[in-house]
């Protein structure tokens, strides 16, 4: 008999295929309205949910799917996921931390490079038809500079080794806690990381623990000549503040792939635009074909695991 399996994300033709292929029935719940439908209609015939970070699965939803036994999110993030109430129910929560790193750490540079570089200024340039003797504007490099990176998980490290390996960059990161056998400095803050920086990257997840870490003075001990990039979650960055420094030339750019706001169309994305030394991408540094695939491989080994009556691969919460 087949497993039921709530999707609360998009998923795409090619992973319907394979969980269907493994013994899963999925219900697509973006084909609803809004997602409490999606959940009512499911019902008690739902025993896996896929999600997402930002989406998550409130209690409320949990308590509509009285048979409700494994939730897998898609993703690093899972900051949404009421995870009190999957520990009271017993449920399992499972993560898939690893399969979307290589492409946010490999975006994190891009944003950096093009930020620096002034990348979306110099395309402009070009398209009002002016070429290199028109262009003024100061562009440093990354080589050799310090970068500072907030949130040394699996993407942080990612992003350090292509910094230090590939641009001879000195790395120092700030997490709660120094990571054992980190060739990389450790600092106790987020302020002294940023004072000490020249360029910041945020890879930190979402929540109420994590939100604002990024304000006003952080922004101001990087610095004018200092650059932003966030790929980890919108929350982190006070985005009022970023706009505040930008405005006053208190920082020297910033390339953003999160947003506060999200999922929908992020409320400050207008005035972020206004800036020329701003580059934006919609929330798609985790997507390539790579990274799907390796999801989708990872939501079934935890799934298959589960359901086998083995532990979760990589659990958040086993089951209780």
């Amino acid at each position: 008999m087949s497993v039921g399996l709530l999707a609360m994300v998009g998923v795409s033709p090619e992973r319907v295929a394979a969980l269907t292929a493994a013994g899963y029935a999925v219900r697509e719940g973006k084909k609803f309205a809004n997602r409490i439908d999606a959940v009512r209609e499911a019902g008690d015939s739902v025993r896996a949910v896929l999600t997402n970070g930002r989406g998550g699965l409130t209690g409320e939803e949990m308590g509509l799917l009285p048979k409700l036994e494994v939730v897998c999110a898609v993703g690093a993030g899972y900051e949404a996921v009421d995870l009190d109430t999957a520990r009271r129910r017993g449920i399992a929560v499972a993560n898939c931390p690893d399969a979307n790193a290589p492409a946010v750490a490999d975006s994190a540079m891009m944003l950096l490079m093009a930020a620096t570089r002034h990348l979306r200024e110099a395309d402009r340039h070009v398209h009002a038809g002016a070429w290199q003797d028109q262009w003024r504007v100061d562009t440093p490099t990354l080589s050799g500079k310090r970068l500072g990176i907030l949130g040394m998980g699996k993407i942080g490290g990612r992003v350090a080794q292509r910094a230090a390996r590939g641009f001879d960059m000195e790395v120092g990161y700030h997490n709660r806690n120094a990571v054992a056998g980190s060739p990389y400095r450790h600092f106790a803050s987020v302020l002294e990381l940023a004072t000490w920086a020249d360029f910041l990257v945020c890879t930190a997840p979402g929540g109420a623990g994590t939100r604002h870490l990024v304000n006003a003075a952080v922004i101001e001990a990087l610095g004018p000549k200092g650059y932003l990039v966030n790929v980890g979650r919108g929350t982190v960055v006070d985005t009022q503040a970023l706009i505040d420094a930008l405005r006053a030339g208190r920082i020297g750019g910033a390339g953003l792939d999160v947003l506060e706001g999200e999922p929908a169309l992020p409320p400050k994305l207008p005035e972020l635009l206004q800036f020329t030394n701003v580059i934006v991408t919609p929330h798609v540094s985790a997507r390539a074909p790579e990274s799907r695939a390796a999801a989708t491989a990872l939501i079934l080994e935890n799934l298959n695991a589960f359901f086998a009556g083995k532990p979760l691969v990589s659990p958040i919460l086993q089951k209780g």
